[in-house]
Formats: C-alpha cells, structure tokens, sequence
C-alpha cells in the first residue's frame, strides 16, 4: 500500500536547522568563549533600562553606569555633584564629565526655576528614552494658561526686543542671569518682571555676565538712570539695555590657543559660593589660593625647628 494518507498533519520542521534550541545555543556559546546568562526573573526592587543606554555607542562607561544608576532613584531623590561624589569614588571631576556627556545625549535635561518664594533652584529631569517631547514631563491634566482677552479699541502688544544670546548656555551661568533677574525689584520695584519676562531676558544678561562682568555690574547697568514717569514696558526696557549696551568679549587669556574660541563655563565655588570660570565645577582661584596658603603655612610649622 504506497497510497499516502492526505490527511495526516505534516510534522513541524526545527528552526534554523536546530540552531535556536537553547541547549545547543549554550553549548556553542561555551566553546566560542562567549557570555552565558544566568538570568532569574525580577519579581521586586527592579528598574527596566533601554539597551540604547545599557549599549550606548558613544557614552563612557562611567556615564552609562551613572545613567543606569539615576534612573533607579526614586523621584526626588538628589543627584548633584556632591552628593554622587560621596556615593561613588570616582570623584568630583570625573562624575561632572560624566554628567555632561548624559546631558549631552539627551538623557538628563537641567533647567532653571524660580520658585513661589523667589528662590532660584535647578530642576534634573532624567529621560530613559531620549528624543520624547518634553510635554510628556508634565501632568497630561494641567490646563492650559489663558491669555486675558485684549479690550475693544486696544492696541496688540508688541512683542519685547531681541537680546544677546550667551555663546555657551551653561545651566550656573542662566541660575546667575535669573538672580540678577529677581533682584531687580529690590533696587527698583517699578521693574516687576513677570516669568514669562524672566525668560525672555535670561540669555540677554547671561551674555554680559559672559564677559566676566560681575552680577553687581550688571545690576547697576540696568538700574541706573531709569526715567522718574512711570514705567509702561519695563521688561521691554531691559532688553533694548541688553542689547544696545553689551560690553565687548574681553581678550582671551595668554594660556589660551588663539584658535579655541571657547570660553570655559560659570560655576559657583564650593567654599565661597561666588561664581567663576573654569572648565570643572570646583572652588574659585581665590578660596583655591587661600587653601595653598594654609597648607603652605601648616607645612612651614611643622619644619621650624623648636624653640
């Protein structure tokens, strides 16, 4: 009887020639000298991490494992220089450089925010999937805000001039440019500024502070001389300052390649908390000088001989 029985089911055929079995997969792992996974399934206390961090092409492995280890905080939780330089043995230098370079893929964004109370703070969203829109931050529920309707006969508001825009944005530089912002006030209260004025503004005073000048100097630059009739337009004001009067780049220093136009970055030293220009965050040259002096001075009381 050669007749076939047309009925029957045809039995499955392997995969790949076998190749997929995972006894065989782990066995040509073991003689090619490759990773076995020894895997158990998370039940608790877990965090899932894309493999565009975990396999990053381009970051530090410094920066993927710190990636990997704020994205497993709880929110809130802090992630600033010192508080990961005292986690972690790497050290101040190594975990900002490793900070920027997250910032830098997308992975970390910092703002500046002035709080209800006047206080200027930087706020740290980490993102697990660069790229998202931003808008995906905020609660889907928050309303939206609602410009005051524009009365019969008014004219339309005009928008505030253009400012200087500061050749590198750094996050110490814009905090220091609110600051300078909010105290405005306090010299004269007619220069109120709104949020939405605030961040018009920013970058313009950020790019005076840029040329090394101090907050004070840029203080007195925008407060001096105002007219005594009432004030109309204040933040308008401001930025027709900021621009028409922006002092000149200084010179680059000697030790700089006069090719390299690239200016270091404000940060607060740790010791004053006064700002300075450097390529790490750190202490300024003064509380840098200061300490030199007291190591210099311990050193000399330990060589004198006794009296």
């Amino acid at each position: 009887m050669d007749t076939q029985n047309t009925n029957v089911r045809p039995h499955a055929q392997p995969r790949n020639g076998g190749e997929n079995h995972p006894s065989r997969r782990t066995r040509a792992h073991t003689l090619s000298g490759g990773i076995i996974h020894d895997n158990a399934r998370h039940t608790s206390r877990f965090t899932v991490i894309g493999n565009h961090l975990a396999q990053h092409a381009v970051l530090s492995l410094l920066a993927i494992g710190l990636g990997v280890h704020i994205q497993s905080l709880p929110g809130g939780a802090l992630i600033d220089i010192r508080t990961l330089a005292a986690r972690f043995p790497e050290g101040k230098t190594r975990i900002a450089a490793a900070l920027r370079e997250l910032e830098a893929h997308g992975y970390l964004r910092r703002t500046c925010e002035r709080t209800s109370s006047g206080r200027v703070v930087t706020r740290t969203v980490s993102c697990n999937q660069p790229g998202r829109s931003h808008a995906t931050d905020e609660p889907r529920s928050k309303p939206k805000p609602q410009r005051p309707a524009r009365r019969d006969g008014e004219p339309p508001r005009r928008a505030l001039p253009a400012v200087p825009q500061p050749a590198y944005p750094a996050p110490d530089l814009l905090r220091s440019a609110v600051e300078v912002l909010a105290g405005l006030r306090r010299g004269d209260p007619r220069l109120l500024l709104s949020a939405t004025e605030v961040e018009h503004l920013t970058p313009g005073v950020a790019a005076w502070l840029e040329r090394d000048l101090p907050p004070s100097a840029v203080h007195h630059a925008l407060t001096s001389d105002l007219p005594s009739e009432p004030l109309h337009r204040p933040a308008a004001l401001l930025a027709h300052r900021l621009a028409a009067q922006l002092p000149p780049m200084p010179p680059f220093s000697v030790r700089e390649a006069p090719a390299d136009l690239v200016r270091h970055p404000l940060h607060n030293c740790e010791t004053c908390d006064h700002a300075f220009r450097g390529p790490e965050p750190g202490t300024c040259q003064a509380c840098a000088s200061a300490a030199d002096r007291l190591l210099e001075s311990a050193d000399a009381a330990e060589t004198a001989p006794a009296g």
